[in-house]
């Protein structure tokens, strides 16, 4: 059977089947799911947990179905996670799938957990025999259209309101990284006073996180600020920051103005631009200052730059990764 995502926790309450299969390529999300799982399989008497990591050094097809013919020493149930990361298990892992479906205790519970599956998966064989014998449940990445539904739940579900100026504040800056949404929830219900969250409670949340706070270095670059900008950034090193992050905050704002400027090579105004992108609308002057100073092309360099940081960091490219993001901070504070 199918299972959404947000109908889980409902359906675990009434029920814990023999099989789950959890796939997607959004971890918070896949995370969330599987600790369900687990927890109701623990309440169940699934003491004993086993972990078989498929496609790791040493791993065989066989190992699973081992698992599926070997009693627990220390429960009469046991929870046995597969990994697949890949989401394909291929010829031979789709025999070893059905075979243990044939062999396994109904006692025993299965919890897959895979990569995103594609649309020819889901005809196979082996997603078929699982979606048979238990529950799959397919995540989905959270786009720009529906974090604000997602986030104002979670608001709901922390016990608190959000009015509308806070929450597009607040989905501005956590936009594309869920964990960090999920953090700030959790900071809100220790900041807010009372129950409503406003824009100001958020404003000062996000202040709150950091002395050399990560926005502020994004903004003063959009202003053109290199001095302020860069001084941010000298302190989030110094407070202990991953390079990636500070990265993740200017490469959004590029891409941003890069759509930007080809939707007005097209034919648009700036405004309406910025606001199909839902650019909050206190933002829009520090947008509106970046894109006076570069064009579609200069934008596209600045791309290409952000490209080589990302490479640095991760080790295929060229040059020191904080040295690299001070000069993507200067060129794009330059005319």
């Amino acid at each position: 059977m199918r299972l959404y995502p947000e109908k889980l926790s409902a359906h675990l309450q009434k029920q814990l089947l023999p099989v789950y299969l959890v796939s997607g390529d959004e971890p918070l999300l896949v995370q969330e799911c599987c600790d369900l799982i687990r927890a109701t399989a623990r309440a169940g008497g699934c003491t004993d947990r086993e972990v078989i990591e498929a496609g790791g050094k040493g791993f065989d097809w066989q190992d699973i179905l081992h698992s599926a013919n070997e009693m627990s020493l220390f429960a009469e149930r046991k929870l046995v996670e597969l990994r697949l990361p890949s989401g394909k298990p291929g010829a031979e892992g789709s025999k070893a799938l059905c075979e243990y479906l044939d062999i396994a205790s109904g006692d025993d519970v299965l919890l897959m957990v895979a990569g995103k599956i594609d649309k020819q998966s889901t005809n196979s064989k082996w997603y078929k025999a699982l979606d048979k014998a238990g529950a799959t449940i397919q995540v989905w990445p959270v786009d720009a259209r529906n974090l604000p539904r997602w986030l104002r739940q979670r608001v709901l579900d922390a016990g608190m309101s959000i009015d509308e100026d806070a929450l597009q504040l607040l989905c501005e800056r956590v936009e594309g990284n869920l964990l960090a949404a999920v953090q700030e929830v959790e900071k809100l219900k220790l900041l807010v006073k009372g129950t409503q969250v406003t824009a100001q409670t958020v404003t000062e949340a996000v202040s709150d996180n950091a002395r050399y706070n990560l926005f502020d270095m994004a903004d003063n670059a959009l202003k053109g600020d290199a001095t302020a900008s860069l001084r941010m950034l000298h302190g989030l090193r110094g407070e202990g920051m991953e390079p990636a992050v500070a990265l993740w905050a200017l490469i959004r704002e590029v891409r941003t103005l890069y759509e930007v400027q080809l939707d007005c090579r097209d034919g648009q105004s700036v405004q309406q631009a910025l606001n199909a992108r839902r650019v909050w609308q206190n933002r829009i002057p520090l947008m509106q200052a970046a894109l006076a100073r570069h064009t579609v092309d200069s934008l596209a360099r600045l791309l290409e730059q952000a490209l080589a940081v990302d490479g640095s960091i991760k080790g295929y490219a060229q040059g020191k990764p904080w040295d690299n993001l001070e000069d993507l901070i200067t060129s794009l504070c330059s005319v």
